[in-house]
């Protein structure tokens, strides 16, 4: 008789339509490891998932979410990367080693956990082994899974392809995962970091994770505190998680020859921004998504070497799925996580 799991699925869109199912727990394939869950930490992106299915042709019964952290306690045929015992976490882009992702023009790609491919809301997932990394040895489960995605991303928008360095100065929209990990990163390498948010008490909190400047956007003209702070010269590196006519915004704040790294929609995916100073400025407004698996390899070893502690807001059981969701609609300083014990 088969050994049986608990996992979320849904059979259709909508929050209603989620499931906490017994289903047989899967055997690993040749070429997959079979991974015990820990934790799932969830994404913003997953509440959109859920809800909406953003446009993809997804396969039901769905199981949400990406991020995963756990140990691998059997291999398949042919799987030598891990043995059993190892700890591991996920990749948000199956199969998007290193380089540039695939797809072309008319088929952007989009292969990802949780969306086209299989979600990791479950107690075991069987997955080929090249869509996971080892987890970094300084992290406990729950804060190893909030690297895949929120991290990776600010990893990637930062370090692998802004080149930040020491002296530049960095401006976090918000304090959600994507934001604090962008703030730990960007002291980390030695730059300054001003945070905008609506909130006087997570300002406060994101000064003392390391931001120099906290401006509070309900009571003053965030672009004019940004100016005012930097004596006209403006920004270095943007993270936009906004989107909308919001990343005008961004290119306004942003110094001549700056980055903006677009990451969040939660204005909205029709970008609007003045022409003008995008090319007075010659601002670089680059697209984030996520980012390939050795950039995560990357990422966990700079984890190790400099101590980055992720922030986590709340942890959730796994049968509270619908518990942690309301919570990250709300609204969550740094990460919701869903921890299976």
């Amino acid at each position: 008789m088969n050994e049986t799991m608990k996992r979320w699925e849904m059979n259709g869109l909508g929050r209603g339509q989620l499931r906490l199912e017994t289903v047989a727990r899967p055997a690993p394939q040749p070429g997959e490891v079979l991974v015990k869950a820990a934790a799932v930490s969830l994404n913003y992106r997953d509440k959109l998932m859920i809800e909406t299915g953003m446009g993809l042709a997804l396969a039901f019964p769905f199981t949400p979410a990406s991020d995963l952290a756990g140990t691998v306690v059997e291999t398949g045929e042919g799987a030598g990367r891990f043995r059993a015992g190892d700890r591991v976490i996920s990749t948000f882009a199956p199969g998007w080693i290193d380089g540039r992702p695939r797809g072309d023009a008319r088929r952007p790609p989009y292969r990802t956990l949780g969306g086209t491919c299989p979600g990791v809301l479950a107690e075991y997932v069987a997955f080929p082994e090249d869509w996971f990394v080892r987890a970094p040895a300084t992290l406990g489960d729950a804060a190893a899974s909030t690297l895949p995605c929120a991290g990776l991303t600010a990893w990637f928008a930062l370090i692998e392809t802004g080149r930040l360095h020491a002296g530049e100065t960095v401006l976090i929209e918000g304090t959600g995962g994507v934001a604090l990990f962008g703030v730990q990163i960007a002291r980390a390498h030695g730059a300054e970091v001003i945070v905008v948010s609506s909130s006087a008490d997570k300002l406060a909190r994101a000064k003392a994770l390391g931001a120099r400047h906290g401006i509070d956007r309900s009571r003053e003209d965030w672009v004019e505190a940004v100016l005012t702070l930097t004596g006209d010269r403006g920004v270095d590196h943007i993270l936009e998680t906004v989107g909308g006519p919001h990343t005008g915004k961004a290119v306004q704040a942003t110094a001549v020859g700056g980055r903006i790294s677009q990451i969040g929609v939660l204005e909205g995916f029709e970008i609007v921004a003045p022409g003008g100073p995008l090319m007075l400025k010659n601002v670089t407004l680059q697209g984030i998504s996520v980012g390939h698996r050795r950039g995560l390899e990357d990422f966990v070893a700079a984890v190790e070497r400099t101590g980055i502690e992720p922030v986590i807001d709340a942890r959730y059981p796994l049968a509270a799925l619908p518990d942690a969701l309301d919570h990250l609609e709300r609204g969550a300083f740094g990460k919701v996580v869903v921890e299976m014990a």
